[in-house]
């Protein structure tokens, strides 16, 4: 489970030996067999020299691996990825993970979800994750009276002293840590982020989230665009050996804090990314950047990837973040 103090623990790394021991003893060799995979990188001119953050779509549920490996071969350093907190519930994935680089995220609903389940021994059903979700983010307040079929158990979680208070304050230090490691990654370590905007797998390209945006403007980080193009046919399901094919990616000019697309929306490194006031304060500017850059990643993408009206990610539910 991934808790504050398993946070803390998290120590990256200049040469991730995970990265290494995929690359070298699993990918290199996959990559060459008979179903042979042809992985290119275009646009390498547009990398300014120093680490940045890869804004990438996220197509399935390998498509960094080969953009890892062809970055580190090609000699342009290794990344440190953002993925899913629930990756973490199993201590040996959690270890590989940290050998890997990665930096796990605890989404709010990760937070509420896991919480929960400390506390009742079970995780809550959508309906009552819906009701938490809405009073951390504001849309409902804890003075409100509980629908009527409030279950037992979520009238006792939120009766047990300061729910608000303590999920804020337990939310807040986690984030922190967040920013401790994307920190590191990038002036400490000196290896790139890569991050996937969208939050969830989609063969087309679906709206991004902010906190990209939220991180690259607190850090002052550029932040290069990259279309993933055919790596969902060389991972069509949950087999991490690959099936064979071509994938292309395909890096934009990079966009700089300070640059023509993005001054006008500068938000101060004073902001405390991930926090309510930050969001309150600068919500426009945050979500006008990420709108840019998926503009960016859309401009990369063959046609079979780009957005598409009506296609959007799947509803949130429970089991997204635990299972």
């Amino acid at each position: 489970m991934l808790t504050l103090e398993r946070l803390k623990r998290i120590k990256l790394a200049t040469t991730p030996l995970g990265q290494m021991f995929v690359a070298n003893l699993i990918l290199r060799f996959d990559y060459r067999l008979p179903r042979r995979t042809k992985i290119e990188l275009a646009g390498t001119e547009n990398l300014p020299g120093h680490p940045v953050i890869f804004a990438m779509n996220h197509t399935d549920r390998y498509n960094y691996w080969p953009f890892q490996y062809r970055l580190y071969r090609a000699g342009h350093g290794f990344t440190a990825a953002w993925v899913k907190g629930k990756y973490y519930e199993n201590p040996v994935i959690g270890a590989f993970m940290d050998s890997c680089n990665n930096i796990p995220l605890p989404s709010r609903g990760y937070v509420i979800a896991t919480e929960f389940r400390a506390a009742l021994g079970r995780v809550p059903t959508n309906a009552e994750y819906r009701l938490l979700r809405d009073i951390v983010d504001r849309q409902r307040s804890l003075d409100d009276p509980l629908p009527a079929d409030t279950s037992a158990d979520l009238r006792t979680f939120l009766g047990a002293g300061d729910f608000l208070g303590r999920f804020d304050r337990l939310f807040g230090a986690m984030m922190d840590e967040v920013m401790r490691l994307c920190r590191s990654a990038l002036e400490d370590k000196g290896v790139h982020l890569l991050v996937f905007p969208q939050g969830t797998r989609s063969k087309r390209l679906t709206r991004g989230h902010t906190g990209m945006a939220q991180v690259a403007q607190h850090l002052g980080a550029t932040i290069v665009p990259v279309g993933c193009n055919g790596s969902d046919r060389v991972y069509p399901g949950n087999s991490p050996l690959a099936h064979g094919g071509h994938i292309i990616y395909r890096m934009g000019p990079p966009l700089t804090p300070d640059g023509p697309e993005l001054a006008p929306h500068r938000v101060p490194a004073s902001a405390r990314p991930f926090s309510l006031e930050a969001t309150a304060a600068h919500g426009l500017a945050y979500q006008a950047i990420t709108d840019i850059v998926m503009d960016r990643i859309n401009d990369l993408l063959d046609p079979e990837y780009q957005r598409q009206e009506g296609v959007e990610a799947e509803a949130t539910s429970v089991s997204r973040f635990i299972e």
